[in-house]
């Protein structure tokens, strides 16, 4: 039996509390480039699990209004602020992407001399790759001349998102050019899949990994980009093509349980629940907005139930794979750990709230 709106909403309110009970256990202890200690675990670290993490509860209070999820949010941002932000680069830009949706809803001053010159510092001072793409540069490496299918979700979208949301229209081009730079390097024309990442030096793809949940980034930020607004005619058409193309792959490599591997061509390889979160997130809202074939609403629900029987009873998704960083080789992906982690909780939250949108709607046609 499916579950209910009511159902869900229990269910996310455990995500929540699993999300902001993460502590870093020393498990991984992977020291930044300046020397601090990197913690891409617990709730408290401006990095970009936590980032993911805090646009999943944003994207719940769009749907709730609950002002306890504004609350932790703004709570956040207010401890981490107060304790100085790193230094800029693609992954500690993950956590601008939900204060750019916490000033729009609220219009609250704190924030903006924040965004604004975070939007400034990523325009002018991110490296760039040939063709003008942000390279993928993050706290404890320099990864230069690469083109990483992260970016898109964890820079880029703050571009759109807070572009529209002042009014600045040189963001919102910024942002649809990466995806454009980003797509020609990256989307694999043979598969519909994208790849992990591109280098310049060489041109290759690395180890060619169809990685699920660097696909997962792909089908959540092209949905909502276009979602965010600003996209001209053709680009948007021209992204819903290569959407519509990953979609009709991921139909046919679903598995029976109802998620994906974290190859996602590889069925030897561990399904992989963050990822899983994402594609059910992706297909349901896309079924919603009439993208895609008509498989699209039953595979997302089948994919929420898959994520709904791995969330343990204290709210935490398992089945998660750790950050992930570019493989060349494919054994290298299904050797990945298997770790609890915010950006996990993250799309999960999108899953459950996309899915309560679904059966919300069930109910009251009911």
């Amino acid at each position: 039996m499916a579950a209910t709106a009511s159902d869900m909403r229990a269910i996310l309110q455990r995500l929540v509390g699993g999300m902001t009970g993460l502590r870093h256990d020393g498990r991984f202890d992977e020291p930044n480039l300046d020397g601090t200690a990197g913690d891409y675990i617990s709730f408290d670290s401006w990095e970009w699990p936590q980032g993911v993490g805090l646009y999943g509860l944003m994207r719940l209070y769009q749907h709730d209004r609950d002002p306890a999820v504004l609350k932790t949010v703004e709570d956040w941002y207010v401890r981490r602020i107060a304790a100085g932000l790193p230094k800029m680069n693609i992954n500690t830009c993950g956590p601008l992407l939900a204060l750019s949706i916490l000033w729009s809803e609220t219009r609250d001053p704190r924030w903006k001399p924040v965004l604004d010159q975070w939007a400034e510092m990523l325009v002018r001072e991110m490296p760039r790759t040939p063709e003008g793409g942000f390279q993928h540069d993050v706290s404890d490496r320099i990864n230069d001349d690469e083109l990483w299918d992260d970016t898109l979700f964890m820079a880029a979208l703050f571009l759109a998102s807070y572009g529209n949301a002042a009014g600045k229209r040189s963001l919102v081009d910024e942002a649809i050019r990466q995806f454009l730079v980003h797509a020609r390097y990256l989307a694999d024309p043979h598969t519909g899949l994208w790849f992990h990442g591109w280098t310049f030096a060489g041109r290759h793809n690395f180890a060619r990994a169809l990685w699920g949940r660097g696909n997962a980034w792909i089908t959540v930020g092209i949905l909502d980009l276009i979602e965010f607004g600003g996209v001209p005619e053709p680009v948007r058409l021209y992204l819903l093509g290569v959407l519509e193309a990953q979609i009709d792959a991921l139909l046919r490599l679903q598995a029976s349980s109802g998620a994906w591997h974290t190859l996602l061509d590889d069925p030897s390889s561990y399904e992989e629940l963050s990822a899983t979160a994402g594609f059910g997130y992706g297909l349901m809202k896309a079924a919603r907005l009439g993208i895609g074939p008509k498989e699209c609403a039953a595979a997302g629900r089948k994919a929420l139930d898959a994520v709904i029987a791995n969330i343990d009873a204290d709210g935490v998704l398992g089945n998660v794979s750790y950050g992930t960083r570019m493989g060349h080789d494919l054994q290298f992906y299904r050797d990945i750990p298997i770790q609890p982690t915010g950006y996990g909780q993250a799309l999960a939250i999108l899953c459950l709230t996309e899915g309560m949108i679904h059966a919300e709607a069930r109910e009251k046609a009911a």
